[in-house]
């Protein structure tokens, strides 16, 4: 009877010191392997997509291209890429804008980003709201600066008010193309709020949780919630 009750009992804690071990090594060997297998499959679809756009960007006379410095794994800085969406002066626009609208500048620091945003241009909206600005992070993910799935990316003056809400598996990890929060509440949750859904993440990281973010981006695409 005793060793049919300590049978019984070793099962579940067997299982989950396997589901813990395939967790460790998804998150240290697998995740990076997942991300370049995608690469690969989805290449010779996004890269093409990727020249077309970039051409249609073009046509107003700016940079087809935005490159911005983000925090990535273990607090090291690298060039994020998008598709221009914005004025090629957003960033001094954006600070006039905060200097002359004391609302405007209240839901910056807030959201650290705007509802209604004047720099975007018109194909800069289509390209937001189907999340087709963001095709070009596929080279940083060749690159190993992020991977197609984690947190999104901040800016490097966004680290302390980051680590002042408690974000610190970000720190442990490549930021993603899409995450948690992209496929939640990406257009309702403060920057502060992202922090929850990262540290979830974190710990609940695994091929399952990467596969469900894969669908749930797909859906938010097809659907045009991007912003």
């Amino acid at each position: 009877m005793t060793n049919f009750s300590t049978e019984i009992i070793s099962r579940p804690v067997e299982t989950a010191c396997d589901n813990v071990k395939s967790a460790m090594v998804y998150r240290f060997f697998g995740k990076r392997l997942f991300d370049i297998c995608l690469c690969l499959v989805l290449a010779p679809i996004v890269f093409p997509v990727i020249l077309l756009l970039a051409l249609i960007v073009r046509r107003d006379g700016g940079s087809a291209f935005f490159k911005q410095a983000r925090v990535g794994k273990d607090g090291k800085h690298f060039r994020c890429l998008k598709l221009r969406t914005m004025r090629v002066d957003a960033e001094e626009h954006l600070i006039e804008m905060c200097r002359k609208d004391p609302e405007i500048r209240k839901e910056w620091e807030l959201y650290q980003k705007l509802d209604v945003d004047p720099r975007i241009t018109k194909i800069g909206n289509i390209l937001r709201k189907t999340s087709l600005d963001e095709l070009p992070q596929f080279l940083n993910v060749l690159f190993g600066d992020m991977s197609f799935f984690g947190p999104r990316p901040f800016l490097p003056s966004q680290s302390a008010m980051y680590l002042n809400a408690g974000g610190k598996a970000y720190f442990k990890m490549r930021p993603g193309i899409s995450g948690a929060w992209q496929v939640s509440t990406r257009n309702e949750s403060t920057f502060i709020e992202r922090v929850g859904y990262d540290e979830e993440y974190y710990r609940t990281l695994s091929l399952v949780t990467d596969i469900n973010l894969f669908w749930k981006t797909f859906a938010v695409v097809i659907k045009r919630e991007g912003k």
